[in-house]
């Protein structure tokens, strides 16, 4: 029996299913549902309340119902220098952001326009959190631009 092992050091890419959120399309219904309540008990005239609360409240749950008919998309970070991608699709300039239990990406698609997911504990749970978190912490950071006073 051999005494030494070859190790890697390079890391298998992370790979993440991020389906659409049943919290976040709750939210956004009960904010809907609230924007209606505040207009409603504003002190505009009730008959002129009534449009612009139904109105908020259908803005409200029509975003939550687009955001439970979202596909699932399935994200890519490979370790180093790799580009990740999100659905084949490459990211450019990828930022991950938490705020508590919740994770920001952002980042910029092939046409240069500014994209962003939001993950909620109902889609990642712990372990899908630590292994973005380590992906993450893997890649290799971008080079600083020189400061002017050099």
């Amino acid at each position: 029996m051999a005494k030494s092992r070859n190790w890697s050091n390079t890391s298998a890419p992370c790979r993440l299913e991020w389906p659409s959120s049943r919290w976040l399309a709750a939210c956004l219904g009960l904010l809907g549902l609230g924007a209606a309540l505040a207009v409603i008990a504003s002190e505009m005239p009730f008959p002129a309340s009534l449009p612009l609360a139904f109105a908020a409240l259908v803005q409200g749950l029509g975003l939550a119902r687009r955001e439970l008919r979202r596909c699932v998309h399935c994200l890519i970070i490979g370790p180093g220098e790799g580009v990740p991608t999100l659905d084949g699709e490459p990211m450019t300039d990828l930022e991950l952001q938490w705020r508590g239990p919740l994770a920001f990406l952002c980042w910029r698609d092939a046409a240069g326009h500014r994209r962003h997911l939001t993950g909620w504990p109902d889609i990642l749970d712990a372990g899908a959190r630590r292994e973005l978190r380590l992906a993450m912490a893997a890649r290799t950071p971008a080079p600083r631009a020189q400061s002017m006073a050099t």
